[in-house]
């Protein structure tokens, strides 16, 4: 049978930098149906989950998606590890795809040459976060469902079960490593794209509503920006 690969994107209301923030509008749409609409256009991609919490307060983001037909899955605010494993086990998820939901931006080629450089050797953790060329906000990581399945059973950290991947990455004695690298056009590590606070988005919205649709590539946002350097500026000052 052919792997099944499930896009899970970790989404919720509570950011304590910019609450609220995947649901601000650029072109009258919220941030996180611009993701979406992104995510729609990988051609590897089986299904896409949005992993969210119990909390009344994430209510609008379990109607969103079911306005755009988007699957969701609820689970402890905390525990974020736990609810990966369990949008794996919904879906009968082969290899997972980890998208945040402060990356708008996040370029579906980007995700498809991640997932074949995960496919063509052997199904190791493959991602282009730990050693950094692409744009920040351009992260991406790939991973089998039973390698997290095994990274749960490892670790009783309480940190290592809010930042999904964090026992992976740290122990590539137990679980090997596949990094991806930009092309020389596309490197630009130092740029941040995520929307962590309100500079971010006032950045993000001026670059989506620059375009006419949603198929801009990250290679086009640098391209823009480099042209326009006073637009980096908005947001060069935010910590990431």
């Amino acid at each position: 049978m052919p792997e099944k690969i499930v896009a899970v994107i970790q989404a919720r209301m509570t950011s304590s930098r910019l609450p609220g923030k995947v649901l601000m509008r650029a072109k009258g749409e919220p941030m996180l149906t611009h993701l979406l609409s992104r995510l729609k256009r990988s051609s590897l991609l089986n299904d896409t989950i949005v992993a969210t919490t119990t909390l009344e307060t994430d209510e609008p983001i379990v109607h969103l998606c079911k306005e755009l037909g988007v699957s969701t899955l609820r689970g402890d605010e905390d525990d974020v590890l736990s609810r990966y494993i369990q949008a794996a086990d919904s879906s009968n998820a082969d290899s997972i795809v980890r998208i945040t939901a402060d990356c708008p931006l996040i370029d579906p080629e980007i995700i498809d040459q991640t997932i074949v450089a995960h496919l063509q050797n052997g199904k190791p953790y493959t991602s282009n976060v730990l050693v950094r060329s692409y744009p920040v906000g351009m992260d991406v990581e790939v991973f089998p469902a039973e390698m997290l399945r095994r990274s749960s059973d490892q670790t009783r950290e309480p940190e290592d079960h809010e930042h999904v991947t964090r026992h992976i990455r740290a122990h590539p004695e137990l679980f090997s490593h596949l990094h991806v690298i930009s092309r020389p056009s596309e490197n630009w590590p130092e740029l941040g794209l995520t929307l962590d606070e309100e500079q971010d988005y006032a950045l993000l919205k001026k670059i989506v509503e620059h375009f006419p649709d949603s198929k801009f590539s990250c290679l086009d946002v640098i391209k823009l920006l480099r042209m326009n350097t006073d637009w980096v500026e908005i947001s060069s000052a935010v910590k990431r």
